[in-house]
């Protein structure tokens, strides 16, 4: 095999891997694609993290608990415009090339309806809640806004589809470093709390503008796109179980944040947000694994069955192994992390952090068990044990929060992301598998088996 089909990175990288890999273009793709997605990650990580701080300290636990608030609670109504139609679609394209123009035309049309049913139901909603806080109205009326913009991320489902990567990491990095930057000169001028708002909203606002234009040139543009009926009947079919899990993912990861806003306060929010913004951050890792590992073993169903489960174990043994190695990690400093970065102000966000933390472990199994569920077309067993986690989340909230405060919001947290990983998928019959996976994931044995195979595999190199 000539070195001209191998890309010019694999030269740098250690001999025993770069014989592994040499020759392989599909795995080359894979891991290019990883590569961008990192690049994004780690940019919006670093820079976002400090952003974020800033921001953080600037406004002080109460407007940054409303800010957050109001995230939250809008992020409630984004299944409604998302419709459940992102893995649906991407499935889709790459199954059938050939209708990629209908399949996103249709999905844009359905998405930009959904986006203005969910618009409505945020600001009638955030009125009925609190009708005497007009600031609060406002910030969720803004951030609601961008509900209306979900249909330009038929461009994310096409490239994600093409594992293209790397032309929706330039356009949001750019995006967003030139809003980060707007975010500093806000704090500069001391602005108020709803300029930080609106700057959110022109962030989405130009980031769908620019990959929709981005799209057009390395793909379909949009006046090529085209809407079917039938084929927004077969879309809205196969993701109406996708529609109801995501509303109950939405509100078993949202709700917290909403529950101790209205039964303690804004500032308790702010602090709380704090933790779950550092618990979070490594989340990038697991999701662009998933993203571009899981279509190769998607092609490895179509050869072979028993590779097809082994390569979906391997996934699931080295994401629950990294969650695990995170979680120890984050539990021992968290409390100095968050007073380093944040101040004595977030201190007691350390503590909540420490139980928040584990949360991340269940999450990397629910990506890799939700791409498996799509390929078995399992969909629509989803909505019930994910409606089973959001019941726990929310009896757990109501229960312990009152006493416990933010502590009790990442205990419900973290037993309800188990339930929805592992408990609740042991019930059915046809998901009953997956959870058996997830469970010898967790092995002691199942580590060191894993990690001797790698050393002896090295070692043959």
């Amino acid at each position: 095999m000539s070195s001209s089909s191998n890309p010019f990175w694999l030269r740098y990288t250690p001999q025993f891997i770069r014989q592994r890999l040499e020759g392989r273009a599909s795995l080359h793709s894979i891991l290019h694609n990883i590569g961008w997605l990192f690049v994004d990650k780690i940019l919006r990580m670093g820079v976002g993290l400090l952003i974020g701080v800033w921001v953080a300290r600037y406004l002080g636990p109460e407007q940054f608990g409303l800010l957050n608030f109001a995230g939250a609670f809008t992020g409630l109504f984004g299944a409604i415009a998302g419709l459940g139609l992102q893995g649906i679609v991407v499935r889709d394209i790459v199954r059938h090339p050939e209708n990629a123009r209908v399949t996103l035309g249709t999905a844009g049309v359905l998405q930009l309806a959904g986006g203005l049913l969910s618009f409505l139901l945020i600001f009638g909603t955030i009125t009925y809640l609190r009708p005497d806080d007009a600031l609060a109205r406002s910030i969720v009326a803004i951030l609601g806004s961008m509900m209306l913009l979900k249909a330009g991320e038929i461009a994310l489902y096409w490239f994600e589809a093409k594992v293209q990567s790397k032309y929706t990491v330039v356009v949001q990095n750019s995006v967003f470093v030139l809003f980060a930057a707007v975010k500093v000169v806000l704090i500069l001028q001391q602005a108020p709390l709803i300029m930080f708002a609106w700057a959110m909203l022109a962030e989405a606002f130009v980031a769908a503008i620019v990959l929709i234009v981005v799209m057009g040139i390395y793909g379909p543009a949009v006046s090529q796109l085209r809407f079917s009926l039938d084929r927004a009947k077969t879309l809205l079919h196969d993701s109406w179980p996708l529609i109801l899990s995501a509303i109950a993912i939405t509100i078993y990861m949202k709700i917290d944040q909403i529950m101790l806003a209205q039964m303690i306060d804004d500032a308790a929010v702010g602090v709380y947000s704090v933790a779950v913004r550092m618990s979070e951050v490594w989340y990038f890792i697991p999701i662009a694994i998933v993203a571009s590992v899981f279509p190769a073993i998607l092609e490895a169903k179509k050869r072979n069955e028993t590779l097809y489960y082994t390569r979906l174990q391997q996934l699931y043994d080295h994401l629950t192994m990294l969650g695990i190695v995170v979680a120890v990690v984050m539990t021992i400093i968290s409390t100095q992390l968050i007073t380093l970065l944040f101040g004595e102000i977030y201190a007691d966000a350390g503590s909540i952090l420490q139980i928040h933390i584990w949360a991340g472990i269940f999450v990397s199994m629910g990506l890799t068990r939700g791409k498996w569920m799509l390929a078995e077309n399992l969909q629509y067993m989803g909505y019930w044990y994910v409606g089973i986690g959001m019941v726990v989340n929310v009896v757990g909230n109501y229960v312990m929060i009152p006493t416990y405060g933010g502590l009790g919001a990442a205990w419900s947290t973290l037993v309800s992301q188990a339930v929805v990983a592992v408990i609740a998928p042991a019930f059915y019959q046809k998901t009953r598998l997956s959870s058996i996976m997830l469970v010898r994931s967790l092995s002691p044995l199942q580590w060191y088996l894993r990690l001797r195979g790698m050393v002896e595999m090295g070692k043959k190199r």
